[in-house]
């Protein structure tokens, strides 16, 4: 595979991933949310972090060596990385090494394959609920129009075309707080839904380079803070929110009035999630 070929792949991989609601790289939860290498149980670094959900994954030769066995219709997941070449320098004649991309499949170990078992040791966190903020949560699903939700290891997401929440357990996230402020801001995409505010960078087909899902995903944490607020846990998730915020301000500079927007849509999100009356 040539490398343009490589990067299209790559990138095809994560517009999949952004058009599922997915934002690989905001991770504020346990290692047993990140993808490891199954032989040595160390992480993937750099890109792979966002082309790979959370697991334990190995080669097809480290399978079979192994005596395990790929599921019947398993396809494989590609990892990226970059090897040094010895080259000779056309004009000096000197040995100079040359960074050259690969690629290798894998498969994750507990969802695609039979016979082997986890090497990973399971961190759980000792998370309690908070009452104001799981009444907030469960208010919001409760409802006839309330999107779905489905309890799921790996990255929180809302994915659109199902209209519903993916969310792991609260013992996954280094803290109650920060569960819940996740746990919002998947909510607050699902309030775009055309069955509920209509935003139309939730219900469109993203493009590569478009700034609409940038703009969404600020809605999305402005929104969390605001409920994070209500529900008395601001002041532990704060500084993450600030953090993730700024992220994707950095690429939105040129729009003086996009804080101002993403604001009010936030608003009316938070409104439309405690079903508080707003003007519409």
């Amino acid at each position: 595979m040539n490398n343009n070929k490589l990067y299209e792949e790559i990138t095809n991989k994560i517009i999949e991933k952004l058009e599922n609601g997915v934002i690989a790289w905001r991770r504020p939860y346990s290692d047993a949310n990140y993808p490891v290498n199954w032989n040595t149980g160390k992480m993937y670094r750099g890109i792979n972090m966002m082309l790979l959900d959370g697991g334990e994954y190995a080669t097809f030769k480290q399978i079979s060596k192994a005596g395990g066995k790929i599921k019947k219709g398993e396809k494989a997941h590609t990892v990226v990385f970059w090897k040094m070449l010895d080259i000779e320098d056309e004009e000096s004649g000197e040995e100079k090494k040359v960074p050259m991309l690969r690629t290798y499949k894998v498969f994750e170990i507990n969802t695609q394959v039979e016979g082997l078992e986890s090497k990973r040791e399971v961190v759980e966190y000792d998370n309690e609920p908070i009452d104001q903020a799981k009444s907030i949560v469960n208010e919001y699903f409760s409802r006839n129009n309330s999107p779905k939700f489905t309890r799921k290891i790996g990255v929180p997401c809302y994915i659109p075309s199902e209209d519903r929440v993916c969310m792991p357990k609260i013992n996954d996230f280094i803290n109650s707080e920060e569960y819940y402020s996740t746990f919002f801001h998947e909510m607050v995409h699902s309030t775009g839904h055309n069955d509920r505010l209509k935003r139309e960078a939730v219900n469109k087909k993203i493009s590569f380079g478009n700034n609409d899902y940038s703009k969404e995903e600020l809605v999305a944490e402005i929104g969390a803070s605001m409920l994070s607020a209500e529900a008395r846990i601001d002041t532990v998730t704060i500084d993450n929110s600030a953090s993730y915020i700024d992220n994707w301000l950095q690429q939105l500079r040129n729009d003086k009035t996009l804080i101002v927007k993403a604001a009010q849509k936030a608003q009316k999100a938070t409104d439309y999630i405690l079903n508080r009356e707003f003007d519409k």
